[in-house]
């Protein structure tokens, strides 16, 4: 297998290139964005004559504060949730530490940043940064278990940092909503995963104000093109889709979880836009299905583990069928 699949997914173009001989239509499992992704984008007519509107960016903002449930003051938009990560190793003086495992970019945000299995072994003052849900295992820390997280970090002079990428698919478990000036929670949100639309590149950052106000700084006038503004302040109005999308993901997880269960595989994790298998066959299992233009998305830390991505409906859950078979 070509280590190029294992950076992150996404690589459909390597794919082809690598796998010259699958001649069917490729089926992109490598990543955890929603295949069914948000409609209205084909209906927003986009000015790029102009620079974008300070007006509209704060229209997005009040859009999006009224969805994670954050007062304005306490968002900042960026130009995809990765661009507040890194920031926060320039905003946030203290040594921190990420649970393993999860994103490769966690381990890259902060100088110096450890690696930890469990988050009650954090260091007294250190920014604790973990996902919920989390990436590749879907492993979910309810809302009451982040809470109490957050008193015990706040009790050692702490700060916890949860990246919250795919909580729009699970509102029950974000804590976005206790992002307060006082409280040492910074959150980081994303769009592109559950709306299905990762190529507008937009994400945000809710924190204390203060720090708010620094990431802003940071990012200058103009952080985002104006279609991610366009499309961010409509998709997060769309009430109807946004319910509707939430309670049809766990529908089509369950029937991602028969079929794997059918062909002999436990899948694991509670986020209902991907799956992960264990199994020892992991790494030909991955070129099998690659040989059938079916992609999904291996680790090298973890060579028994392949992750599948939500199909995007009857005839990509058959195509795997058949091809798991």
């Amino acid at each position: 297998m070509s280590g190029i699949f294992h950076w992150h997914g996404g690589r459909l173009a390597a794919a082809r290139q690598h796998y010259k001989e699958a001649r069917l239509p490729w089926i992109d499992l490598s990543t955890g964005i929603n295949p069914l992704a948000w409609p209205g984008a084909t209906a927003i007519k986009t000015d790029w004559r102009s620079l974008p509107d300070p007006a509209a960016l704060a229209d997005l903002e009040q859009a999006a504060a009224a969805h994670f449930g954050v007062t304005t003051g306490h968002i900042c938009a960026l130009p995809g949730s990765e661009t507040g990560l890194r920031l926060l190793g320039h905003l946030l003086d203290a040594p921190a530490c990420h649970i393993q495992p999860s994103y490769r970019t966690h381990a890259q945000a902060f100088p110096n940043m450890h690696a930890l299995q469990q988050p009650e072994a954090a260091p007294p003052g250190t920014a604790l940064l973990l996902a919920n849900p989390n990436n590749p295992d879907g492993r979910l820390y309810t809302r009451a278990q982040m809470r109490q997280l957050l008193c015990r970090q706040e009790k050692r002079r702490g700060w916890l940092i949860v990246d919250e990428a795919f909580a729009d698919c699970m509102p029950a478990a974000s804590i976005a909503s206790d992002v307060a000036d006082g409280r040492s929670l910074i959150i980081l949100r994303s769009f592109g995963k559950f709306f299905g639309l990762a190529g507008v590149r937009l994400g945000f950052l809710l924190a204390p104000s203060a720090i708010v106000a620094a990431c802003r700084r940071l990012l200058g006038d103009w952080p985002l093109s104006a279609a991610a503004i366009d499309f961010g302040r409509a998709a997060y109005r769309d009430r109807r889709w946004i319910d509707e999308t939430v309670a049809s993901l766990t529908t089509r997880a369950a029937r991602l979880d028969a079929l794997l269960i059918r062909h002999g595989f436990s899948p694991r994790g509670d986020c209902p836009l991907f799956r992960l298998i264990d199994t020892p066959d992991a790494a030909s299992l991955f070129d099998r299905l690659a040989r059938q233009a079916i992609l999904t998305r291996p680790f090298e830390d973890y060579p028994h583990w392949l992750r599948f991505g939500l199909p995007a409906g009857d005839v990509d859950l058959a195509r795997l069928d058949e091809a798991l078979g």
